[in-house]
């Protein structure tokens, strides 16, 4: 089995506009002091160098505040041309009319935005400072005016857990291509922060998948969740999501962190380093890794070992290693207890690759129901961020099929662009 990125989170700075209780990153609050990060040059050879990887992998630019980074237009730039998928993750506060235009001009296709409640004291006391959550609005509003697709992130803590499925419909109102909800894992930060409780966390994940059809024009998703695609196969094995949705946890299989100063770890929520880029080709990294063959081939102890959902679910690593210092140990905040006796294991094919070739098998051949696409279409809907493509998909085919479209062309992207723009998310654009 080939393992390749799918998707790659960069801290590129600590720098940070706040002082955020859970930041997994301890991310450091308005200094301008630039401490252990990659240089230009650096970042250049390091994109170069996973290109060698997946060159269409998605490439999350993350930070602390990654806009807090003078040549972030250069690095975002330069990593388009390679041909990544390039979004990035940011608070919101430093969105505006002179930076979203050079985020569009340097390739951004979207953009994350940290949101934590409906109320505007709440969000400010996790986030750690006054107004944070009216300049985050603001910062929406302009990506909003630029026609740059965003979408909304929240992290559930105790202060904001009776609250999610208002922040969901708040989402939505704010017309985001989609909402993920993200889960607390007590590192950084964080550490000392009181988390849901396990019963919560199953209770929410369970809501979310309820409700995650529910919003046109917006997926829902459960971030940092491996329980997720368990709860779907317990509420509906047949359903579409089971094989559009990555789940499980990603970590050092499709996945990897790289912090400011060049340290490679499975996922943000580890502090494992595997190597360093300023010693090592990321290439060789990401292949050799003994911790990486690790996750790949994974040994799992407790329940988990016995656990009929290993292959949908395994777990939250970051969460075993934080709580009981075992990486591969059972997840403490899974309360699902394994079927006795029962020796199958439940798997489940994932179609979506993140930008690898993704040839058809004879099913999906079988069920073609009519129409294609041009060589052109596809590559504009390449062109759509990741958490918007398949929403936008979804939607073309669904008039094609009603309207007896047989060819899905640029022309009637362009078409539908303008006519459903809102209730099939995301912007079928030209660049």
């Amino acid at each position: 089995m080939a393992f390749e990125t799918y998707v790659i989170s960069w801290n590129l700075t600590k720098r940070c506009n706040l002082r955020c209780s859970h930041c997994y990153l301890d991310a450091s609050f308005l200094t301008g002091d630039v401490v252990d990060e990659l240089s230009s040059a650096e970042c250049r050879k390091l994109i170069d160098q996973m290109a060698e990887v997946n060159p269409h992998a998605c490439l999350i630019l993350t930070g602390g505040e990654p806009l807090l980074r003078e040549d972030i237009y250069e690095i975002a730039s330069y990593a388009n041309d390679k041909g990544f998928m390039v979004v990035m993750g940011t608070n919101g506060l430093l969105l505006n009319d002179a930076t979203v235009p050079k985020m569009l001009d340097a390739g951004i296709k979207g953009i994350g935005v940290s949101l934590d409640s409906i109320h505007p004291e709440t969000h400010d006391r996790l986030r750690g400072l006054s107004g944070s959550w009216e300049k985050a609005i603001k910062g929406i509003e302009a990506a909003k005016k630029y026609d740059l697709d965003y979408q909304i992130q929240t992290t559930v803590t105790k202060d904001n857990y009776d609250e999610i499925p208002k922040m969901i419909d708040f989402a939505h109102k704010l017309r985001a291509t989609g909402f993920y909800l993200f889960f607390l894992v007590c590192t950084g930060r964080g550490e000392k922060m009181t988390d849901i409780t396990p019963e919560q966390y199953e209770e929410v994940l369970s809501y979310v998948y309820k409700v995650h059809g529910n919003y046109n024009g917006m997926m829902v998703r459960a971030k940092c969740a491996p329980h997720f695609k368990r709860i779907a196969y317990q509420m509906d094995k047949n359903s579409p999501l089971l094989k559009g949705y990555v789940g499980g946890c990603r970590a050092g299989t499709n996945y990897c962190r790289i912090t400011p100063g060049g340290d490679i770890t499975p996922c943000p929520y580890m502090p494992n380093s595997v190597g360093n880029v300023k010693a090592t080709n990321f290439k060789e990294i990401w292949h050799d890794a003994g911790l990486f063959q690790q996750f790949r081939y994974p040994k799992y102890e407790g329940k988990c070992e016995h656990c009929e959902f290993k292959l949908l679910c395994g777990g939250c690593r970051a969460r075993a290693l934080a709580i009981n210092n075992n990486t591969f140990g059972e997840d403490p905040w899974c309360n699902y207890e394994p079927v006795k006796g029962n020796t199958h294991v439940i798997n489940i094919a994932t179609a979506i690759q993140f930008g690898l070739e993704n040839k058809s098998s004879k099913e999906d051949k079988d069920n073609n129901k009519g129409f294609s696409w041009t060589p052109e279409a596809q590559e504009r809907l390449k062109k759509i961020p990741f958490f918007a493509r398949g929403i936008a998909k979804q939607g073309l085919e669904k008039h094609a099929l009603e309207n007896s479209i047989k060819l899905i062309t640029p022309e009637l992207m362009d078409e539908l662009r303008s006519k459903f723009a809102d209730s099939f998310g995301g912007r079928f654009t030209k660049k």
